[in-house]
């Protein structure tokens, strides 16, 4: 496994596919948390949102790396395990979103003018690993292995976003962005946020399961 993922961050390296949704990253984070003031916990939604644009295209990237062939000389490397090749680029891409929730905590401290408690930074923390569960949930649907076409990739990934972010309570980032725009105390909203966690969890672990069977039933 960590050979596996030693190799796709090498190959997403020298690709350089992973630095649009880097720069969007940027950008959202640039524009939406720049001079902020007051409760952290909306920033830290911002900083959450953008992450979870951010992890979805990463992850669709990671996982159009290689092409059919390709992969195949991947997964017979791996001993035949595709699964196994599937939770490396899973790996590889939570790995990525971890190094962006640590930029996505610190920026609103050093751009804004906030009050930071434990509290805050954890809740932080929590929303940013939610929003990344569920973007590689759905980058991991929409990726090569379930769309061959990546038009049909392209359209089923921006309505699925837009879908969790927009659709009022249907999804944990949706639910947890409504709850950290009203409620300025994040110790209230821990014990929520743990259940959104919990949940993105669960979205990813299905589309995994999802996307490997669809994957096994071509190959």
């Amino acid at each position: 496994m960590i050979a596996l993922i030693r190799y796709t961050f090498a190959t997403v390296l020298h690709t350089q596919r992973y630095l649009a949704p880097l720069l969007l990253f940027m950008g959202l984070m640039g524009v939406l948390t720049v001079n902020g003031s007051g409760p952290l916990p909306p920033a830290y939604a911002s900083s959450a949102g953008a992450l979870f644009v951010c992890s979805t295209w990463l992850t669709i990237a990671l996982m159009s790396l290689d092409d059919p062939s390709q992969r195949a000389i991947v997964v017979v490397t791996a001993g035949g395990r595709s699964f196994t090749v599937l939770l490396a680029a899973i790996g590889t891409a939570l790995l990525s979103c971890l190094v962006l929730m640590v930029f996505g905590l610190l920026f609103p401290l050093w751009v804004g003018d906030y009050v930071v408690t434990t509290a805050d930074l954890l809740l932080g923390l929590v929303a940013q690993l939610t929003c990344a569960l569920v973007g590689v949930g759905i980058g991991v649907l929409c990726s090569r292995l379930v769309f061959k076409r990546q038009g049909y990739a392209l359209v089923a990934a921006l309505a699925l976003v837009m879908g969790t972010l927009f659709t009022k309570g249907m999804s944990p980032v949706n639910r947890l962005f409504t709850l950290m725009s009203t409620t300025p105390d994040a110790a209230k909203l821990l014990a929520p946020a743990g259940v959104m966690l919990a949940i993105s969890a669960v979205i990813l672990a299905a589309s995994t399961a999802a996307t490997h069977f669809v994957a096994g039933r071509r190959e």
